[in-house]
């Protein structure tokens, strides 16, 4: 799952090689619908903001459990799991995303109710 030229922003085929991943399969007109409709500035491409925003949309409209775990499995890189920090890290800097240590740990703490320091699979289902 990545930003192959690095700008930063989704073309439809990086779009949908990611969705792919999440085991959902769309046609190319349907992908070219998806940017259409989440491609907030109209640039024919989605940034990460607009990305979130789809990939929230479509995994809790297609809310079954095994897209669920397959969209798990691309942030839980090592099998292990659960998600760290620096699996989040590595998936988000894939998308074109740099956030800070502080701002990633956020993420995980406000995901991470059991306090472990990880993302498990029913933490990551209730944020979904």
């Amino acid at each position: 799952m990545q930003d192959k030229d690095k700008t930063g922003d989704i073309t439809a085929e990086e779009l949908g090689l990611v969705m792919k991943q999440l085991g959902l399969h769309p046609s190319d007109s349907e992908l070219q619908d998806l940017i259409s409709e989440i491609d907030i500035n109209n640039d024919g491409v989605i940034n990460f903001e607009e990305f979130k925003s789809l990939m929230s949309t479509t995994v809790k409209e297609t809310d079954t459990e095994q897209e669920l775990l397959n969209a798990f499995r691309v942030f839980d890189q090592d099998g292990s799991g659960t998600i760290s920090t620096e699996e989040l890290r590595n998936v988000l800097r894939s998308l074109g995303e740099s956030l800070t240590d502080a701002e990633l740990d956020e993420m995980v703490q406000m995901a991470d109710k059991n306090g472990d320091g990880h993302i498990d699979y029913a933490e990551f289902a209730q944020i979904m």
